[in-house]
């Protein structure tokens, strides 16, 4: 890991200034003047955000990052290769919101710039045939699945693990080797959709409320889904799934992907509209964080507007719906004896819901469990929806780093609530060599609700 610059003045980028002539920001959006004069460059963003911490370049910094957005508005520095490639380097982890003892609002200022990036900036030939394939593959879980079957065939013939043992992907593309790095095993019913899309609550219906799927999670996990289904109709809810329901724009919202995530939004929330449904729930951290700003991603549609609103002041994560409205059902303990037990706080729900509290809650009351605390709890995994295919060096040092902290805390078991969390550590903790199961919270109750023991999944 390179050590850090421990320089905590304004940083010089030494980058050459703006001639004119080079791509700047334009005037739909740029970064909010007010939004960068609120950073008073104290530098108590830079401990906690994991790219300054594992590059060591002020640039890299949210603070070195609004210097630069500040030096694109004022015409003082171009908005080129060498300036984006810091902003590219931002996990978007939200972090530095917490720390800030201004209350800068970054999460703002690194959408508008991403946004920016997107329309102003030419990318490399690569750069642009790589996110084309992301963002007209992840969002869209039809497409996807039609992928997964080839790629059932290849880890089922042996032919990946050829391929990996020759590192032949990674020298064609550091970021294609990634993204099948992150590829899981291809379950049978990653090719099916078996929930129902009504399914009635057991005994007295307490809420009608919505879910969504998800995109990847339907397809690479799909046992968090149906687990989710069982806890919340046990818990006296009944449960609506709109066959027509596609991706809520999560990941092409984190990276700057404008257009497309409002064409998402605005087909998500028409899916649901004749739902009646009091609630609609995620139980995907990212997801849920962008569900709840559709109110501000579609803030300039006339039409949507107002439907945005009601549509975001309905969502709720699982847990944090389930920790408010209490559980019904009876919970039995996951094992004969004491289950040690270590939450990993996905960033887009401790940083970006501010949700910390609801997870341990709702886990504490399994009986038997005890939870366990690891360090840097808050710092992220690397994976930040497909930062870990962009960026792949600096998530493996981030994907490292977390699964030894959670290691290090002796669990038996880890709790993970977000699919790229999920599939981040997984893949991490296989890399050094651990076996720890990895589970989301929602299947460890519905396993508590049904009386079934973690012994017997093995």
């Amino acid at each position: 890991m390179l050590q850090p610059d421990l320089d905590t003045q304004p940083p010089d980028p030494k980058l050459p200034a703006s001639n004119g002539s080079q791509p700047t920001f334009d005037a739909n959006h740029p970064p909010d003047p007010t939004l960068i004069d609120a950073c008073v460059h104290c530098g108590f963003c830079l401990s906690t955000c994991p790219s300054y911490r594992v590059i060591g370049k002020e640039t890299d910094s949210p603070r070195g990052r609004i210097y630069l957005m500040d030096g694109v508005n004022e015409g003082e520095i171009p908005l080129s290769p060498a300036t984006v490639q810091h902003f590219d380097s931002c996990l978007g982890c939200l972090a530095c919101v917490t720390t800030c003892p201004s209350g800068v609002r970054y999460d703002k200022l690194i959408e508008a710039t991403r946004q920016q990036v997107e329309r102003n900036h030419p990318r490399s030939l690569p750069e642009k045939l790589l996110r084309q394939l992301i963002f007209s593959l992840f969002p869209y879980p039809r497409r996807l699945r039609f992928l997964l079957r080839p790629m059932g065939v290849y880890q089922q013939t042996g032919l990946q693990k050829w391929v990996r043992s020759i590192g032949i992907l990674n020298q064609v593309s550091p970021q294609l080797a990634a993204m099948e790095a992150m590829l899981p095993p291809i379950q049978p019913a990653a090719f099916q959709d078996p929930i129902p899309p009504l399914i009635p609550a057991q005994g007295e219906t307490r809420y009608r409320v919505g879910m969504l799927l998800g995109c990847v999670q339907r397809l690479f996990n799909p046992a968090v889904n149906e687990a989710t289904v069982r806890v919340l109709t046990a818990n006296g809810c009944e449960v609506v799934v709109p066959p027509a329901q596609g991706c809520c724009a999560a990941l092409t919202h984190h990276q700057g992907q404008a257009e497309q995530t409002k064409t998402l939004a605005r087909q998500l929330i028409d899916s649901f509209a004749e739902t009646n449904v009091e609630y609609i729930l995620i139980n995907a951290s990212g997801c849920g964080h962008t569900l709840k700003e559709y109110g501000h991603i579609l803030a300039d549609d006339p039409v949507y507007r107002e439907k945005a609103k009601e549509f975001a002041a309905k969502v709720r994560d699982v847990q944090e719906f389930l920790a408010e409205v209490g559980l019904t059902a009876k919970l039995s303990p996951l094992q004969a004896e004491p289950l040690t037990l270590v939450y990993q706080d996905a960033c887009h729900m401790i940083h970006g819901q501010k949700i910390i509290f609801q997870p341990r809650q709702l886990l504490r009351q399994i009986p038997g469990v005890k939870l366990r605390e690891p360090v840097d709890a808050a710092l992220c995994c690397g994976s930040a929806g497909v930062y870990n295919i962009l960026q792949p060096d600096v998530a493996n040092e981030l994907g490292q780093q977390k699964v030894q902290n959670l290691v290090n805390t002796g669990a038996a078991v880890i709790a993970s609530a977000n699919i790229g969390c999920f599939v981040q550590i997984s893949r991490h903790l296989k890399l050094q060599g651990h076996n720890t199961p990895v589970f989301h919270p929602m299947q460890l109750l519905d396993y508590s609700i049904q009386g079934i023991t973690l012994s017997e999944l093995e």
